[in-house]
């Protein structure tokens, strides 16, 4: 094992055992307090609303009864194709002589429906109502096991914080995959650009933007929606590499179909292995390795976390900028490169990045998993025969080297996130996406407290000039951690005619980062009584990238007098004002932007 890797494995498992041992202890109770505890009364409620036939096998047989979590909606594109999941695995399970119910449905939003509006504050919030969603529907406690359906940004995060609190049953995740490819992500960029600078109309650039999102899946750019879906395959959640195989395709029904029976199968082992005693340590740093060997979304850093407390896993900022260090940078996918994920896909997916990493000794191999001991089972490809899937362990190799590169040949010696220190706060940066030339910038502060104040300032032609920007009260207790893509537009406009250009802010940005040298989700935050909230405009800042600093050059005396503006935010509209006692508990983004706590350490 690498000798790094190892070390941060061992932190991590040192830190967590007290907070780990609480949360082992609670499963192994709820073990024995499930299914088996129900009444009549509770058994003639749960089954009121089958056939004969379901409540025959359920009530009177004992034959397996899963639970079924959708997030379903037909509005989102990536969610639409759950609608027919559940009667798809309902058939399946029937066949076997086994049962599955709807146990509930959780809220999916969309970041791309929602970009600079008012909805966004609500975005990063969600992820914990979806934990809490989860839990309500699977409190009825009539489950043998449980799937979950989810893909998105905040979806799968809050699905699996919620399912934890569940570990003692099986577990399986199942995608519904990407939409075909669309016109270029570069393409689209391009046009945005133009549009921020007034060059083609609202009507051309709504035209290029229904071609790249243009029918039922998954976004085809590396977000943190296909982000998920790597993690959940790096966990062993999810089948071997099959994340990326298109939707409403008869090898996606049969992959669904594959993973219904391979939980089938592991609730009637006569040792089944639930999902408290899949995730582990282990699980997550092989989840942070594949976030930094891919490339992966930013948002993980926060969202990682958040999932890890619920296992009673303490993570740290530390445990990513130290697996970073040794981890290749693999991938070249949008936005760090042109591909897509149906390139990715087509280069050999997440099979050949784990043979990598396997080779490579980055990952932990002796993990368990849906599918079985050991994460070699996740270097493969799957392959329809028929109606029947079957998984191929031969020719596990990259078989387009612009995407997926190997061990021996990276596109960086390091992964592609990393840490920033500094007398403002510690952040992110997504490096990744970084030209040489854009590592170090020093240059004046111009300070926004939104990001329709620095889009004002654009459009007035005051942003003419090498700046640093400051975007500050965007943090979780300020207005809920907002994406600020509409602020790359102009930024990037910018840079593109030869001004130096940086940005630092306590929001988020995910894949969005990549142009702008950002260094973002800065904590502490503004509205936590962080230093960015004492920078004043003109200030000079220094981001180094290579040397990881970001430095506010103001003398300590100085800035200790300095007092923190009294900026006030609207806090409502679009449904914010509910999400008032969340904005006053919620962590910051260097513990997970959550209000929970891990096992043993909850509030009173």
């Amino acid at each position: 094992m690498n000798t790094t890797i190892q070390q941060v494995t061992d932190a991590i498992i040192k830190r967590s055992q007290q907070s780990r041992t609480v949360y082992l202890s609670r499963m192994q109770e709820a073990t024995q307090n499930g299914k088996k505890t129900l009444k009549c009364g509770n058994i003639a409620h749960s089954v009121a609303s089958m056939n004969a036939e379901k409540k025959n096998s359920f009530a009177f047989t004992n034959s397996p009864n899963i639970a079924i979590v959708s997030a379903y909606n037909d509005m989102l594109s990536a969610h639409a194709p759950y609608k027919t999941y559940p009667d798809l695995i309902k058939q399946t399970l029937k066949d076997h002589k086994a049962t599955a119910q709807v146990a509930g449905g959780v809220p999916a939003m969309c970041d791309g429906v929602t970009q600079s509006q008012k909805g966004m504050e609500l975005s990063l919030f969600s992820r914990d109502n979806i934990a809490m969603g989860t839990a309500i529907a699977m409190s009825h406690n009539v489950f043998d096991g449980a799937i979950y359906l989810g893909i998105c940004d905040k979806i799968v995060p809050g699905l699996l914080m919620g399912a934890l609190s569940f570990g003692h049953l099986p577990t399986i995740f199942i995608p519904a995959g990407p939409m075909p490819s669309g016109i270029s992500n570069s393409e689209k960029s391009k046009i945005r650009q133009e549009f921020a600078q007034g060059k083609v109309s609202e009507t051309a650039l709504l035209e290029v933007e229904t071609k790249s999102y243009h029918s039922c899946g998954t976004c085809t750019f590396y977000g943190t929606a296909n982000s998920n879906q790597m993690l959940l395959e790096m966990m062993g959640l999810q089948l071997p590499n099959s994340s990326f195989i298109n939707t409403n395709t008869p090898f996606r029904d049969a992959l669904t179909k594959h993973a219904t029976l391979t939980l089938l199968q592991n609730i009637q082992a006569q040792d089944p292995w639930p999902l408290y005693k899949i995730i582990d340590e282990k699980s997550f740093v092989n989840a942070i390795v594949g976030l930094m060997a891919t490339g992966g979304s930013t948002n993980h850093t926060i969202h990682l976390i958040a999932m890890a407390k619920m296992a009673g896993i303490i993570l740290k900022w530390e445990d990513f900028d130290q697996i970073s260090s040794v981890t290749p940078l693999l991938c070249k996918l949008y936005p760090n490169g042109s591909a897509d994920v149906n390139h990715f896909r087509d280069a050999g997916g997440m099979g050949v990045i784990i043979a990598q990493l396997l080779q490579a000794r980055l990952v932990h191999q002796d993990v368990q998993t849906v599918v079985g001991f050991g994460l070699q089972r996740f270097a493969c490809e799957p392959i329809l025969q028929g109606t029947d899937v079957i998984f191929s362990h031969e020719q596990i190799y990259s078989k387009d080297t612009q995407v997926i590169s190997t061990i021996d040949t990276p596109f960086d010696k390091q992964g592609g996130i990393q840490i920033l220190h500094g007398n403002i706060g510690t952040s992110i940066v997504k490096s990744s996406a970084l030209k040489k030339e854009q590592l170090y910038i020093s240059a004046p502060a111009v300070v926004f407290d939104s990001q329709e104040a620095l889009q004002k300032a654009f459009k007035a032609g005051e942003l003419h000039k090498d700046f640093i920007a400051v975007v500050r009260y965007q943090g979780p207790k300020a207005n809920g951690m907002p994406e600020l893509h509409g602020l790359l537009p102009a930024l990037g406009t910018l840079q593109d005619l030869g001004y130096k250009v940086g940005l630092i802010t306590d929001g988020r940005m995910s894949g969005a980062s990549g142009k702008v040298p950002s260094a973002i989700h800065m904590s502490p935050e503004a509205a936590n009584g962080g230093v960015i909230a004492k920078i004043q405009d003109g200030d000079h800042i220094t981001l180094d990238f290579t040397n990881k600093e970001v430095h506010l050059h103001v003398e300590e005396n100085l800035l200790h007098v300095r007092k923190i503006g009294t900026y006030k935010q609207q806090k409502y509209g679009c449904g914010t004002e509910l999400f008032a006692p969340i904005r006053s508990l919620v962590s910051q983004a260097s513990e997970g932007a959550c209000v929970f706590q891990t096992p043993g350490e909850e509030r009173a």
